[in-house]
């Protein structure tokens, strides 16, 4: 099988010329660059001015607002967009609404499952390399205003299981058409995306066409405008490198190293253990398609936001022969529903915090604490400090029999330091689970072209988007 629009891939150039033309290169020298600048900066006290030190420290703090805060809030900006035509073209594409609802069903059993054994992966990894045993926090040692914004809102968020889903529902459910793009609300894209398509399928054959015909030329041209976007991510790769070394240092992660290392252990676990035997069920070598995605994974790890990578590592699924209809579908939803790493940190981080504070758990309240973050790691997606407001609110419910708390909210405090450099981990993982989601749900649902699917797994050279 040859495919003739990648051709121009086979020409050999000068390394050179292909170094000077790749962005993965170029993403690898901010990445360093962010090390070297924040790394020196990391050295600056107060104690011990030099205006050496001062300097690397300021331009490196400083150079997040001007660097990786525009490019995210870039990318927030076309993300709405392009998710919204996506969804549409692709259910207009659908032979009929049935077929929607097999597609949304499967996709909604596949989260389900994967996302308790993400759950489960963290708790496990937490009770057998016990990274926060020994430590012996003192809970009156914490800064307790530093994390009281997460408690508050992790408070509101877990009054109850059924609130809870009572609160996702309603927060899908759109003010306003514009406040959705302009806020990144996916979800709520997501849902207008959807209500458009179906109604625009009980339209006339024609109708149906040149509104299909606008839609597509619409989403090209905001695909034209992310690709000129993502070459500004080198920069937001050293910006937000730099300021998360030199603003926390080397030193704030030297004490949770063990956390840090149980955390980027069970994701690796995750994605090649459980994903992978999931992926070896459909006749897919895990190894193979991790390959295929690598440049939007080494994007999303240089700039700690999974968003940076959604719109592309979508339209490369789409070439590789997934019906654009199960990728709009399945991607999306996934980034609000199928957080896998973030599942993981959860757990992890709850079962750490019992060790550090010396505060043993049983077996029924780790089987309590299975169950709520089922529910509540649902929550709050989308919203700043996301992964401390489900924690501090996972906290909040779990209680004794007597109906005090099991492990105070508070002591989210003790991790909120690493947090930035979990987050690396979260985004990544996340990622990876939700392209893995989309494959086995369309494979699932027959919404793939298995030899083109295959060819681009041997051949991820010629299906770039990056």
């Amino acid at each position: 099988m040859v495919n003739n629009n990648t051709q121009i891939y086979k020409k050999k150039q000068p390394l050179n010329k292909k170094l000077a033309k790749s962005l993965v290169f170029w993403v690898f020298i901010g990445l360093f660059l962010g090390v070297l600048f924040g790394t020196i900066g990391s050295f600056h006290s107060p104690d011990n001015p030099s205006v050496f030190t001062q300097f690397f420290y300021d331009f490196s703090v400083h150079s997040k607002e001007y660097t990786i805060d525009p490019f995210i809030k870039g990318l927030k900006l076309l993300m709405g967009p392009i998710i919204f035509l996506t969804i549409i073209t692709g259910i207009i594409r659908l032979e009929d609404l049935k077929t929607l609802g097999s597609l949304g069903f499967k996709t909604v059993i596949y989260f389900e499952v994967v996302s308790t054994f993400a759950l489960i992966i963290g708790v496990f990894f937490g009770e057998i390399i016990k990274p926060g045993h020994g430590m012996h926090l003192d809970i009156a040692s914490l800064d307790a205003a530093s994390v009281q914004s997460y408690i508050e809102a992790g408070a509101k968020e877990q009054q109850s299981a059924g609130g809870e889903l009572y609160n996702i529902l309603m927060s899908a459910i759109p003010h306003d058409p514009i406040t959705p793009f302009v806020e990144g609300k996916t979800l709520q894209v997501l849902v207008m995306a959807v209500l458009i398509a179906i109604a625009l399928s009980f339209t006339s054959k024609n109708f149906k066409e040149a509104a299909l015909k606008y839609f597509e030329s619409m989403q090209e041209t905001f695909f034209k405008v992310l690709t000129i976007l993502i070459w500004y991510s080198p920069l937001a790769t050293f910006g937000a490198m730099a300021f998360l070394i030199a603003k926390f240092g080397f030193s704030s992660i030297s004490g949770m190293a063990l956390l840090l290392v149980t955390m980027a252990l069970a994701v690796i676990v995750f994605i090649f253990g459980v994903l992978g035997i999931i992926a070896a069920m459909a006749r897919v070598n895990i190894f193979k398609f991790m390959r295929f995605i690598y440049r939007e994974v080494l994007v999303v790890f240089a700039t700690s936001s999974s968003e940076t990578a959604l719109a592309p590592l979508m339209r490369k699924l789409e070439k590789a022969g997934i019906q654009k209809a199960s990728v709009g579908l399945v991607i999306p939803t996934g980034y609000s529903f199928n957080l896998d790493a973030t599942n993981i940190y959860l757990s992890l981080a709850v079962i750490f915090l019992g060790q550090a504070f010396d505060i043993p758990l049983t077996l029924e309240q780790t089987i309590t604490l299975i169950i709520i973050l089922m529910v509540s790691s649902k929550g709050a997606v989308g919203v700043t400090g996301s992964g401390f407001i489900v924690l501090a609110g996972t906290l909040s419910a779990l209680t004794t029999t007597d109906g005090s708390h099991l492990i105070p909210a508070v002591t989210v405090a003790a991790i909120l330091g690493i947090d930035k450099f979990l987050s690396e981990m979260r985004s990544v993982g996340n990622l990876c689970g939700n392209a893995v989601a989309c494959m086995i749900v369309s494979i699932w649902d027959k919404r793939v072209d298995m030899e083109k699917f295959r060819y681009a797994l041997d051949h991820p050279e010629e299906f770039r988007v990056l």
